[in-house]
């Protein structure tokens, strides 16, 4: 008997769904296959290129970010009145980078999600480079004045330090296998420690290289502090010009091909060449087969975040950061004013040899506070984020800082009375930032890294990071306003008792998160990730592809 038409059309589409069925688990499939190569590839030379040039812009962040702590100082010296900038002026100088750094994380970590990693990784080093280039070459007229001009730069570098944020943090944590993500991670934000001590001891050379040029300067004319600041911030450009090469030819993570780009073949084909020779190869005249796999949308974002389980993720990731940020860059871009209220460091000095020891000191004082508690917080965090967990870590971190504070803003008068009691206020403060990165500084920038999904990993990692600039221009500002209220760093006490509040705030923050400890990215996403290929876009066929289970 032959089938009739209506017969014939039904085996037809019976066969086409067959098909598609079959390619919808074959798709799925090799995503997990894929996913599971990464998650599970040895630490390998490929794990350690993404390291290096994730790093080298941290450190380079870093190091244009807090050389102005010193660089404030000469500029004083130079362009202030009676040897310093004015609150205003000083406030504008430091204040001028978180701002831009809230833009440029909010803006790249979308971007970074729209159009790929790749894409945008190595244009926020470009405006890096621009910007740092045009502080040290600032001038000073009679239409506009050097420290306007230093704003505008320096606004402009922080979207490019901003949009670092996000897209360091996602490459390295899709790029990376379970065992080692969080040690990698903290490897690469450990930079930042390295970028703020070479901006020390780079002060220091560049100090003592023009001692007798300083000297014999007509005081109160002290000339050569201008080559001084111009070096100092100037030279954060070589870094980033070395890096930049390698930043443009990072490859594409392979997450993002397949979920977002949702071409689930190449990205296998991506992940095997990776692994295997650290490059990427793809054929031109390879077949493009879309899958159907959640898209980002404003619906769609809405719908996940309004979950609470997400986001309460989001929130206590935002808000951490933000609690951090208050005392992290409360402190970090006032180091200078407590050394100066601790002794350390003379905001007024009386000849060109005091300017020379004032200097100096102040870059020794920068020197140690980094050594001594800066740069071991980062390393003792890379030693133990893989077995004690993010989540431990920051709590631990959030809790001890909140004594710290405590105890440095009630005792403060008697901690700075003598040398030896400011020797143990010294201590204090390193102890501090040792638990900044032992802690919370450390974690903050790890967990929004991988607690998303891939197509708003990035976004969200952004969203956070511009939550705690907003955090450090408060901190700014409120310093700025408030140190000298009763006179000359009266106030001091007080701001570090209300660090001491925000600390114990990110207590509590902290319990919103998950520990993503020895979890997949897909897993902590809190997506289902059975059937998370749909069905196929597009009416292309599969090629014949071989899917190794595991």
């Amino acid at each position: 008997m032959v089938p009739s038409c209506t017969q014939k059309k039904s085996l037809h589409t019976d066969s086409n769904s067959h098909f598609a069925r079959n390619d919808t688990y074959i798709l799925n499939e090799q995503r997990r296959a894929a996913l599971a190569e990464v998650d599970n590839a040895k630490f390998s030379w490929f794990h350690v290129k993404v390291c290096i040039v994730t790093g080298v812009g941290f450190f380079t962040d870093a190091y244009d970010m807090f050389a102005i702590n010193i660089a404030s100082t000469m500029l004083g010296y130079v362009y202030g009145h009676k040897f310093a900038l004015n609150s205003a002026q000083s406030l504008g100088v430091k204040v001028a980078t978180p701002v831009g750094n809230v833009l440029g994380q909010l803006m790249f970590g979308w971007l970074a999600d729209v159009l790929g990693r790749k894409r945008m990784y190595g244009v926020e080093l470009v405006i890096i480079i621009v910007s740092t280039f045009g502080q040290a070459v600032s001038g000073d007229g009679n239409a506009v004045g050097i420290v306007g001009v230093m704003v505008v730069w320096r606004f402009l570098m922080g979207i490019g330090i901003g949009g670092d944020y996000p897209l360091s943090a996602v490459i390295s944590s899709e790029f990376s296998s379970v065992r080692i993500r969080g040690r990698l991670m903290t490897s690469v934000f450990a930079a930042q420690g390295g970028g703020q001590f070479t901006a020390a001891l780079v002060a220091i050379i560049i100090v003592s290289a023009y001692k007798t040029s300083l000297l014999h300067d007509p005081y109160p004319d002290l000339d050569h502090v201008d080559y001084m600041w111009r070096l100092l911030i100037g030279l954060g450009c070589i870094p980033a010009c070395f890096a930049l090469y390698f930043r443009l030819s990072v490859p594409e993570t392979p997450r993002f091909t397949m979920d977002v780009q949702r071409n689930i073949i190449r990205a296998a084909q991506d992940v095997e060449n990776v692994l295997s020779t650290g490059k990427f190869y793809h054929d031109p005249d390879a077949v493009i087969q879309k899958a159907l796999t959640p898209r980002a949308s404003r619906r769609d974002f809405i719908a996940y975040f309004s979950n609470w389980k997400n986001g309460k993720i989001l929130l206590g990731a935002a808000y951490s950061w933000f609690a951090l940020d208050i005392t992290f860059y409360g402190l970090g871009l006032n180091s200078t004013l407590v050394l100066t209220a601790i002794g350390y460091a003379n905001p007024s000095p009386k000849s060109a040899l005091d300017a020379y020891n004032s200097l100096r000191n102040l870059c020794v004082g920068n020197l140690v506070l980094s050594v001594a508690g800066l740069i071991p917080g980062y390393w003792v965090a890379f030693l133990f984020i893989d077995s004690w967990g993010r989540k431990p870590i920051q709590l631990v971190g959030f809790i001890m800082l909140t004594v710290i504070f405590v105890i440095m803003g009630f005792a403060y008068d008697k901690l700075t009375a003598t040398a030896s009691a400011r020797a143990a206020f010294v201590f204090l403060y390193c102890l501090a930032n040792f638990f900044q990165n032992f802690g919370p500084n450390t974690t903050t920038f790890i967990v929004p890294g991988e607690a998303f999904p891939t197509r708003y990993r990035s976004t969200a990692h952004g969203i956070s990071a511009a939550s705690g600039k907003i955090g450090a221009i408060i901190a700014q500002v409120g310093f700025a306003q408030l140190a000298n209220i009763g006179g000359m760093n009266k106030f001091v006490p007080r701001i570090l008792e209300i660090f001491a509040f925000f600390m114990l705030t990110g207590v509590f923050s902290t319990l919103l998160l998950p520990e993503t400890k020895g979890r997949t990215l897909e897993d902590v996403s809190n997506e289902d990730q059975n059937g998370f290929v749909q069905g196929i876009a597009g009416a292309v066929t599969l090629p014949n592809v071989v899917v190794e289970l595991r």
